[in-house]
């Protein structure tokens, strides 16, 4: 007998965490693809250029905590809509930077350091999202897919911007890129509510679907009982699987954001590829970013469903985090630009295998206090990415641009050791609070 249909509301709104993702995503790396014309018409050296990156990811990171916070006692409707309207602002302001204003680089890192914190509660706050509307078994793949929205922005902005750049100008990109954010979040707004209760468009079967497999305890944002059922701070800083995941994160996001940061600017100036090749190459990391946050999230949920949660979340990142490592190695050590490519994307892609265990495993153990918990492991991230955006072109110059990737490589293999210690069964509140 065919199982009952049970609606698609939670996956129309999971596809549009997606578009937000994606949109954030183009936002933020926009500027890695128009950072030679910024350089040159600014007269910034690619040290300065890299305090610039790293700006965003400071204060990304360092507001991640709030925006899960905020995310898990305002609900994730109304955060989402106002972290885009203030990330859209920001992206616009960087392009309205005077050319000639003296102490330009540090109007820059101001402003895509208040880009960043606008950012930081895109996904807190989503993951607070699945932790309402999506059931435990589902969540792999709804975070593959919301995850694969950083792929999807990542690979669109160097062949969009590189467009609008030739055509209009670089700033042009960045208003651009600030419309299309709004309107996405226009969007968002009208379509989404906090829970699936709220909801008018969702039926009854879909309804009992997700409450069957949900962690979150209540049908309110703002109940009494949701309040007292969100974690303190000392219990998820008791956790030796927050800890866990939050060093792991710190390793992945340094390896991710040497792809973000610096791969279009190592194709061109390190590899030799001119604009049109540098801007088709490096679409292939994010493509594979896209394809393996998917796959991930499919065989995730697979995993989990066949052999437990210790396989399908912890087993499929170690696998994902040593493979990422292994094409790193072989890739910053090819001969052929082309080849290179190639196998450096497949890096990026292996990466990616793993993004969704990440936060499956922070709204299964936290629940109703998925943002916070969610919030505090992004912020290893961003902060490893941080260090990425700096240390980078430092290592090169010293070093070689070889090196770079074998230290991400190492960082990989010791993201990939973290999620040992991490057992998904765990929940926070009944293990720590109870003992």
């Amino acid at each position: 007998m065919p199982k009952p249909r049970t609606g698609y509301v939670r996956w129309l709104l999971v596809f549009w965490l997606f578009i937000l993702s994606a949109v954030s995503f183009l936002d933020r790396v926009n500027i890695s693809v128009a950072g030679s014309s910024i350089t040159s018409e600014y007269h910034l050296t690619p040290v300065q250029l890299g305090w610039v990156f790293s700006s965003f990811l400071w204060g990304y990171a360092l507001f991640q905590t709030l925006g899960g916070w905020l995310a898990d006692r305002l609900g994730p409707r109304r955060v989402l809509t106002a972290g885009v309207i203030w990330w859209g602002v920001f992206t616009a302001l960087t392009a309205a930077i005077p050319p000639k204003i003296s102490a330009a680089v540090f109007i820059f890192i101001l402003v895509r350091f208040l880009l960043g914190a606008g950012e930081a509660i895109i996904f807190p706050a989503s993951n607070q999202f699945v932790s309402r509307w999506i059931p435990t078994q589902e969540r792999g793949i709804a975070n593959g897919l919301i995850f694969a929205g950083v792929g999807a922005g990542a690979g669109s902005a160097p062949a969009l911007v590189t467009y609008v750049m030739v055509h209009y100008g670089w700033r042009w990109s960045f208003w651009f890129s600030a419309l299309i954010g709004l309107l996405v979040g226009l969007v968002w707004f009208l379509a989404a509510r906090d829970t699936p209760e709220e909801h008018a468009s969702v039926s009854a079967a879909e309804l009992t679907h997700i409450q069957s497999g949900r962690t979150v305890s209540t049908s309110s944002p703002h109940s009494t009982q949701e309040k007292s059922d969100q974690l303190s701070w000392s219990v998820i800083l008791q956790s030796k699987e927050v800890w866990a995941v939050t060093l792991s994160y710190f390793c992945f996001g340094y390896v991710a954001w040497i792809f973000f940061s610096w791969f279009y600017i190592y194709l061109s100036k390190v590899r030799g590829l001119d604009l049109k090749s540098s801007a088709l190459y490096s679409t292939f990391p994010p493509l594979a970013m896209v394809a393996c946050s998917l796959l991930g999230g499919v065989i995730n949920d697979h995993f989990t469903k066949a052999y437990g949660k210790r396989a399908g979340r912890c087993g499929i990142a170690v696998f994902a985090l040593f493979l990422a490592a292994l094409l790193l190695v072989l890739g910053s050590h090819a001969s052929s630009s082309r080849l290179a490519s190639l196998i450096l994307a497949g890096g990026a892609g292996a990466l990616y295998l793993a993004q969704s265990s990440y936060w499956s495993v922070t709204a299964d153990i936290a629940a109703s206090s998925a943002g916070s918990a969610s919030g505090f492991m992004n912020m290893g991230a961003q902060l490893g990415g941080a260090v990425t955006a700096v240390l980078t072109p430092v290592i090169a110059a010293y070093l070689g641009w070889t090196y770079p990737f074998l230290v991400a490589a190492t960082l990989s293999s010791l993201g990939a050791l973290a999620w040992l210690a991490v057992d998904p069964s765990r929940i926070l509140a009944h293990s720590i609070q109870t003992s």
